[in-house]
């Protein structure tokens, strides 16, 4: 057995005035000190540390500096602690426990987007739950976008396959009325077209403005309902097909037009009451009018987003709470109190977003329909507006595809906010992932958040 160095004990100073051990570095064993140092590994990769042969050993009491505090804590108090190297001059440094292999007994692996190589994780840390296609916790932007298109994907059936069926539908009965009304615009080529003729040009055309626009908010109301189905199972890890997803939702289209029937009748009582006061400044103040009107405008122009913008995640709870349209409307104003902003710029994104898309896919393709149309036809054929017929139908139906992809993924981003607002104010991710053990592996009919008892109950006050 080797002799060790004699010398003061840890912490005290030495009789000849020498600093303590601590300070100046510790005292080592005569065969340690005619051995190289061991290269440096990373953490990952150690295997067992070496018990330092200075200062406090395992479990043993903390060094102490020359003014009786103690110079960090020992070996045993804090997990993985290796204390400062031996005459380095370096802070104390951490490492993974004695015996251990590396740091994954200690701390669980980390997950996708949790940090990078190196990254000291805090003791007993986890990553969130994630048994679908979004992580249980409060969203940000891009896990809401992310989410949204990857339920699409696992998804088509259920939801691209549901836009474009309704997009068609659309399609259809636009072409049906752009024919007849094309056919009552061949008055104005007339020399001398009577009133009549002009009123009922006129007419048509306000017919088929108000039908094409209320079958295309039918439609988009429709599609926002069903698709919060599929996307809100895949929050679970549920795959959805096209015939389950109508399944699903059947009961809950006609409380889904009343909640339309609802915000059409508010709109129009807004518009009569806007009219109704121009009207009556126009009248009275004659000249100045424009001064009340103008701001007036504004003014429920900014009114109009705000609702709307509190109203957007009232489909969802709509379908999947299974209340009516009334409580649908205030479990929206609710879940959007205080995430008004954010809520806000999360759908005009998207709503720029999918319009950007949208146009810059169709519009190259419809010129081609338009040009293959119009070198196909014979140029001594005579002009008439129905032969503008097939152009209108070809570039309809390129217009309705992509758009009816664009409508998909928006409902998708609105299904996830919803989600995204119950977790932050409900804990609604505990919800989630009580149900997703309930349903296992294979392929149930469950809704999320329709049969929970935590938060808000289905029925209940809102």
């Amino acid at each position: 057995m080797h002799d060790q160095v004699e010398g003061p004990p840890d912490g005290g100073p030495a009789g000849d005035g020498t600093p303590p051990r601590h300070a100046r570095g510790p005292a080592p064993h005569q065969d340690q000190a005619q051995q190289p140092p061991a290269p440096w590994q990373s953490p990952g990769r150690q295997q067992t540390p070496p018990a330092p042969s200075w200062g406090a050993q395992q479990g043993g009491p903390a060094p102490v500096n020359p003014w009786g505090q103690p110079a960090g804590p020992a070996r045993g108090d804090v997990p993985g602690y290796q204390g400062q190297p031996p005459g380095s001059g370096f802070p104390p440094h951490y490492g993974p426990p004695a015996g251990s292999q590396g740091w994954g007994d200690a701390y669980p692996p980390r997950g996708p987007g949790q940090g990078g190589p190196g990254f000291d994780r805090p003791p007993g840390y986890q990553a969130p739950p994630k048994p679908g296609v979004i992580p249980l916790r409060p969203l940000g932007l891009g896990e809401i976008l992310d989410g949204a298109f990857q339920a699409c994907r696992k998804n088509p059936l259920a939801t691209f396959g549901t836009a474009i069926l309704l997009q068609a539908v659309v399609a259809l009965v636009t072409v049906l009325l752009l024919g007849n009304l094309l056919s009552s615009f061949e008055v104005f080529e007339s020399a001398n077209p009577t009133p009549d003729s002009l009123i009922s040009a006129f007419a048509g055309l306000g017919v088929f403005a108000s039908v094409a626009g209320v079958v295309s908010a039918v439609a988009l109301l429709v599609l926002q309902g069903i698709l919060v189905i599929p996307i809100a199972r895949a929050v679970i890890n549920q795959a959805t097909t096209f015939g389950q997803a109508w399944r699903l939702a059947r009961r809950r289209i006609l409380p889904l037009l009343g909640f339309g029937l609802l915000a059409f009748g508010a709109g129009l009582a807004g518009l009569a009451l806007l009219v109704g006061i121009s009207a009556l400044a126009i009248v009275a103040l004659e000249e100045y009018s424009a001064l009340v009107i103008i701001p007036l405008v504004l003014g429920a122009l900014v009114a109009m987003v705000w609702v709307s913008t509190k109203l957007v995640v009232a489909p969802a709870a709509l379908m999947l709470e299974g209340v009516g349209p009334w409580s649908a409307i205030r479990r929206s104003w609710q879940l959007t109190r205080g995430n008004w902003w954010r809520t806000f710029g999360i759908v005009l994104l998207t709503s720029i977003i999918v319009s950007i898309i949208t146009s810059v896919v169709s519009a190259p393709l419809s010129f081609a329909v338009t040009l293959f149309f119009g070198f196909s036809t014979s140029a001594s054929a005579t002009p008439d507006a129905m032969d503008s017929l097939p152009v209108l139908a070809a570039s309809q139906a390129i217009t309705a595809l992509f758009t009816a992809v664009g409508y998909a993924f928006q409902a998708g981003v609105t299904s996830l906010l919803y989600v995204d607002l119950r977790i932050r104010r409900e804990g609604f991710d505990v919800v989630l992932m009580r149900e997703h053990e309930q349903a296992g592996p294979g392929t149930t009919d469950i809704l999320p958040g329709g049969t929970t008892s935590f938060g808000h109950q289905p029925g209940g006050p809102a």
